[in-house]
């Protein structure tokens, strides 16, 4: 067969990879919606004047996500993939909807475990390398990526727009019925990889690829990556509530440009990235902004347009990262474990959610925003000094 039709994806392949992009980004919608207004609606719920347990709901998604993901993905490998993934759908739509109907911090603190505990991000990464050739993976993995980069963007701004229609319980209403639109794309649309057609994998060997330096490298950088994402948003609300005279309703208004111009910038960083192979010298640079970031913020926080120009640094260096990380995963990776290697990968990121709620809630109730912005930067600083050992890319 030519080349160039090999490279083609096939109706069957290009249908599972839109349905399977769609669902992880309607998913991640469902959970990006909270990051963006939480710490200023959840202020006027019990424990909602709490930095810290405020970051504890936040993150205790990011806590069961971490410990379930490498089980729904063994599991998916023995009972099949669209059985494992409904079950932690539907736990995520249960999880959405004790939200909706907490009346305090704490049992939205429950309802985020339980949302997390359905970890299906490894399973549905084995259910699309299951549906697509070797050929074409990257290019639908990359589908996959971009959607979960959308769904941020238009979480940012979306989000304040539906807590002002419909206040924080109506919020976690939509995300529960995402979740059941979730249901029903994963139940009657992406196609089913029969197991006699399914790839035969070597047997995975998890020392392989936790003792491989340049994942561990790369596991290292979502860990803080996601760590910085969730912190931040622990304060910048109600920063940008107080500098900007703004309430949740208004915050769109902030969002919005910066997304916008956000995106405008990152493009060209990812195409030249991606053209000149590039990748390793491109995230270096992403972090070193992130550094800078992080190191500007104490003192552009003071501001609202010195915090809003902030704010489109880091979703510039934030979204470039986004999108380089998870290819350089699939491209270091061994061909035989790849699939661990992203599920580590996923593991990884949910760790960082985590301990970035946790512990952004922790600094910002004890020392206040600055302590936050002063601790990302230290830590994307440490990830410099990691990145700069990537071995180049063969």
């Amino acid at each position: 067969m030519p080349a160039d039709i090999k490279l083609k994806l096939t109706p069957s392949e290009r249908r599972a990879s839109v349905a399977l992009a769609g669902l992880f980004a309607a998913r991640m919608l469902g959970l990006f919606l909270l990051l963006p207004v939480f710490a200023v609606a959840a202020a006027g719920l019990p424990g909602g004047n709490d930095p810290a347990r405020v970051g504890l709901a936040l993150g205790m998604y990011g806590l069961t996500q971490a410990f379930m993901q490498i089980p729904f993905g063994l599991a998916s490998d023995r009972w099949g993939r669209r059985p494992v993934v409904l079950f932690g759908l539907l736990l995520f739509v249960v999880g959405s909807v004790v939200c909706a109907q907490a009346t305090d911090v704490y049992w939205i603190t429950i309802g985020r475990a339980i949302q997390g505990a359905g970890a299906i991000s490894a399973a549905v990464t084995a259910w699309l390398a299951d549906a697509t050739r070797d050929e074409v993976r990257t290019r639908a993995m990359a589908m996959v990526g971009g959607s979960i980069g959308l769904s941020f963007a238009v979480s940012l701004v979306l989000s304040p727009v539906l807590v002002g229609w419909w206040g924080l319980s109506g919020l976690f209403w939509t995300i529960a019925c995402l979740g059941v639109i979730c249901l029903g794309v994963a139940r009657f649309v992406v196609p089913v990889v029969p197991r006699t057609q399914a790839r035969t994998m070597q047997a995975a060997r998890p020392r392989e690829v936790l003792t491989h330096r340049d994942l561990l490298r790369l596991n290292f950088g979502v860990f803080v990556l996601h760590l910085i994402q969730v912190s931040l948003f622990v304060v910048v609300p109600a920063l940008l509530a107080k500098v900007g005279g703004l309430d949740a309703r208004e915050l769109w208004k902030v969002y919005l440009p910066v997304i916008l111009v956000s995106f405008v910038l990152m493009v060209p960083v990812v195409f030249v990235a991606e053209r000149r192979r590039a990748h390793r010298g491109a995230l270096r640079a992403a972090v070193a902004g992130l550094v800078l970031v992080c190191a500007l913020l104490p003192a552009a926080s003071h501001g609202f347009y010195t915090l809003a120009v902030a704010l489109t640094g880091f979703f510039v260096a934030f979204n470039v990262l986004e999108a380089l990380q998870p290819s350089l995963v699939s491209r270091v990776a061994p061909q035989a474990y790849k699939g661990l290697a992203l599920g580590f990968y996923n593991t990884a990121q949910a760790a960082g959610l985590f301990v970035g709620g946790a512990l952004g809630g922790w600094l910002a109730s004890h020392s206040g925003a600055s302590a936050v912005f002063i601790g990302a930067a230290i830590l994307s600083a440490i990830w410099l000094a990691v990145t700069w050992a990537l071995r180049p890319l063969s």
